[in-house]
């Protein structure tokens, strides 16, 4: 199986110009595709901005709302699936949300974001129920949370044991949690035996200041891309003979004992 080239796009766009970033998109993607790429992976909230405070009502659309036909529509153009995180209206509740469409246009998975952080988020957003949503992309099995999720070890370790290959993080990592894209991201690909787009904001946008550092870490704790401080599309392999072979010599997932565990839950 041939490796998966996965294309990080470190930007925080425009705030509520959902129009502009669409064409920022557009503009990544091409330059994405023209690496071999076969997916990109933008921040979250990436449709609207992240500080869009009220805006919130007024910009969510469906997940199957005009920009997710737009996005579908680039999708084919330059022939590579696409991970954008926007907030998703369903009927009178808002979700902070993160699709997947694929190279054909298809919508693959969509995921809500399960654990909500800081006062913005929880006053602005209904929290999602699905911890483990997953979806095929080039023979390989791929799942997708948000940015705050990914710091709950149980999250990563579930999708660990749902076979997940490589999980796609939209992300709005602020200072100063930036040892978050530095240091717990590759451990959770070490730990968890997979490899983990985290792609970030960057700059910025009221009283938030978004630190990029956008990564694509491997099951070997190694970043195979890693970006800067500001806007950058950054392009690195997910290589699943080297996932096979990691997993093989990594007793992390055989040696669990979960009789022991239970107080977890």
């Amino acid at each position: 199986m041939p490796a998966l080239r996965t294309a990080l796009l470190q930007s925080s766009g425009r705030l509520s110009d959902v129009a502009a970033n669409l064409t920022a998109l557009d503009e990544a993607a091409g330059r994405a595709a023209a690496t071999g790429a076969g997916l990109i992976v933008c921040p979250e909230l990436f449709l609207t901005g992240y500080a869009i405070g009220d805006d919130v009502a007024k910009l969510a659309e469906p997940a199957d709302g005009p920009s997710a036909r737009a996005i579908a529509d680039i999708a084919v153009r330059h022939g590579l699936a696409v991970v954008y995180g926007y907030p998703e209206r369903d009927g009178d509740v808002v979700y902070n949300a993160a699709q997947l469409i694929g190279p054909d246009g298809t919508r693959l998975a969509n995921y809500r974001k399960t654990h909500l952080f800081g006062a913005f988020e929880q006053d602005a957003f209904t929290p999602g129920d699905q911890p483990v949503v997953q979806a095929e992309l080039n023979g390989l099995r791929v799942g997708m949370m948000i940015c705050y999720d990914v710091e709950f070890p149980e999250n990563v370790r579930a999708h660990a044991l749902a076979g997940t290959d490589l999980l796609l993080v939209p992300t709005a990592q602020m200072h100063p949690f930036q040892f978050v894209a530095e240091s717990v991201v590759p451990v959770r690909a070490f730990e968890n035996q997979l490899y983990v787009a985290y792609v970030n904001r960057t700059g910025p946008e009221f009283e938030f200041e978004f630190v990029g550092l956008s990564c694509l870490a491997g099951p070997d704790g190694a970043a195979r891309a890693r970006a800067g401080r500001g806007t950058e599309l950054v392009v690195g392999d997910v290589d699943p003979e080297f996932l096979a072979a990691s997993r093989a010599n990594n007793p992390y997932l055989r040696d669990r004992r979960p009789g022991l565990y239970s107080s977890l839950v």
